[in-house]
């Protein structure tokens, strides 16, 4: 979970996740300063309640890329889950996303743009931004993940330094560099829908128009180049939720 002085979410999402997670798992939660919020936080909820929690420094350079990096680095679990401070939907998703795991999957993405799923709060121009390029990149590059720019990924911990990440520190494009990178690398895909609330809590938004805009363009156009040129448009790998899972969620 990469932070950004998130004490205020931090503080709640963990007593969600502690409530909510009922298989073996730990936390890992990468800062890039020292003067974080969000290390009091750790350091106050390691001691009293969550043992299984663990602050990380990220000392490979400042944003999210880097921030996963160090995390995966410092893990210990076979699955990975990257996961936002500030977005309770994912949490919920979890047992669907580690069953699809057990069947075979190698990197699982959330999706807000099918199945049931929603992305509510945010910025305007930012959610009408990510569903417009999601959609068109679905149809565009025969995407097998109906959301590739979402954050929100599990992956085997196996296949991740295989993958060379490249992408610059701005947002969350790092992840969308990993959905088509995965594809390209031929492996299982699927995905699981959830109900974002983009910052339920409050807090302060990275979101910046121009850097993030040239970024994640940057990344479509390459996609699409790449997986046409490769053969892997319309890859049909996609492994959507098993029916027994959903009825479970609804039940």
């Amino acid at each position: 979970m990469p932070v950004l002085n998130e004490g205020i979410n931090l503080k709640i999402m963990l007593k969600i996740l502690r409530a909510t997670i009922e298989i073996p798992h730990e936390v890992v939660i990468v800062y890039d300063s020292l003067d974080d919020d969000s290390i009091p936080v750790i350091e106050s909820m390691q001691k009293n309640s969550y043992p299984n929690l663990r602050g990380i420094h990220n000392q490979r350079g400042r944003g999210v890329a880097n921030a996963i990096k160090s995390g995966v680095d410092a893990a210990r679990g076979e699955y990975i889950l990257v996961i936002a401070a500030d977005d309770i939907g994912p949490v919920l998703a979890v047992d669907d996303m580690v069953s699809l795991m057990g069947e075979g999957c190698d990197l699982i993405s959330a999706t807000r743009y099918a199945h049931g799923g929603r992305l509510l709060g945010g910025y305007f121009i930012s959610r009408f931004l990510s569903r417009i390029a999601n959609r068109l990149f679905y149809f565009l590059s025969g995407s097998a993940l109906t959301d590739s720019t979402i954050g929100i990924k599990m992956f085997r911990r196996s296949i991740f330094n295989h993958i060379k990440l490249e992408a610059k520190p701005i947002g969350w494009a790092v992840a969308f560099e990993l959905a088509i990178k995965s594809q390209l690398a031929g492996l299982r895909l699927g995905e699981v829908p959830i109900i974002s609330i983009n910052r339920f809590y409050g807090g302060k938004s990275s979101f910046k128009l121009g850097p993030w805009v040239i970024e994640y363009s940057k990344w479509f156009l390459w996609g699409l180049w790449n997986l046409y040129s490769s053969g892997k448009w319309r890859c049909n790998v996609s492994v959507k939720v098993p029916e027994k899972i959903v009825s479970k969620r609804k039940k």
